[in-house]
């Protein structure tokens, strides 16, 4: 689910709060970490039961208007093409998922006004008008209405970003990545025939030791690497240089000495991105300015080996 660049910018937003709160607790630094990036799992699992609970708000209104003291023909005779959705049914019948919501507290129940104003919005909606009334229907044009559905209307739902904003600061950074995965989660329910399963946090085991490592060397070496960057950068103050600029180069610097299995153009290529992405519009041009310089010094000392081939290319973009 997560790939490398994503858990580096988990790690870069670490950092920066670990820094700013003058912690020295590395235990605590990572487990704060570890936390941040569970919590992606979570989101992903609120976006998974969201869509469920639609399905359940439509089944919970067909059966109230049932009830009624004197029904119309269409309140007994529903149309229950959406709670009958077949990828809705693979998901809500899945106990992994049911589980997992359990385990962590995930669920809608004390939300029910929001899931309502999203249902609401959706019926609204051209796409689903046009899915209520067509004729027979499978397991791929359900999973595709489901698409229509995040794309038209859950993702542009903004009393949806406020709430998941209230729970955590950095869920809006995860947000896409998030929605990507339950994208690939639906299609994925449709190659494997219906079949539903939740995707695994970490794409490979080694890389929640990737992201821990990474953090923990950047605080270890902390001091030696802010001195190496003040050295090269004699015409700045360096108190006045972005916090987070800091930060990038310290970890570029880490992963370039410390991970020798990641070529170094991949360190400097990703570092160059998290500039442009999280500092100063000119931040990225100052950034590979100065670990240009250290790359081409790390080589000539016999420090690192490769070559700076195509960065500044990268700089030019």
């Amino acid at each position: 689910m997560l790939n490398r660049r994503h858990l580096r910018v988990k790690v870069l937003q670490c950092l920066y709060a670990f820094f700013q709160s003058d912690n020295d607790d590395l235990t605590s630094g990572e487990k704060e970490l570890l936390h941040g990036i569970e919590m992606i799992f979570d989101l992903y699992l609120f976006q998974m039961m969201l869509l469920v609970d639609l399905a359940a708000h439509e089944e919970g209104i067909i059966e109230g208007n049932k009830m009624k003291y004197l029904p119309t023909h269409q309140d007994l005779h529903p149309n229950k093409r959406l709670s009958d959705n077949k990828c809705l049914q693979a998901i809500a019948v899945d106990e992994q998922v049911h589980k997992l919501a359990r385990k962590r507290n995930i669920s809608w129940n004390n939300e029910r006004e929001l899931v309502r104003k999203l249902m609401t919005k959706i019926r609204e909606q051209h796409y689903y008008q046009a899915y209520m009334e067509g004729e027979e229907h499978d397991l791929k044009d359900d999973t595709y209405f489901l698409l229509k559905v995040i794309n038209k209307s859950i993702l542009p739902f903004e009393d949806l970003h406020a709430f998941y904003e209230e729970k955590s600061i950095y869920w809006i950074d995860d947000w896409e990545l998030v929605n990507m995965m339950i994208i690939k989660t639906l299609k994925n329910t449709i190659h494997s025939g219906g079949t539903f399963q939740l995707m695994e946090l970490y794409k490979d085991p080694s890389d929640k030791q990737f992201a821990v490592e990474l953090f923990r060397k950047t605080v270890v070496h902390h001091d030696s690497f802010n001195r190496i960057i003040s050295e090269k950068t004699v015409n700045w103050d360096v108190e006045r240089i972005a916090m987070m600029d800091m930060i990038i180069m310290e970890m570029a610097l880490t992963e370039i000495l410390k991970f020798s299995e990641i070529p170094v153009k991949v360190s400097l290529n990703e570092y160059i991105e998290l500039s442009k992405m999280y500092s100063t519009p000119k931040s990225r041009y100052f950034v590979n300015g100065i670990l240009d310089k250290l790359v081409e010094e790390f080589i000539r000392e016999g420090k690192i080996s490769g070559n700076t081939s195509g960065i500044d290319d990268v700089a030019s973009e």
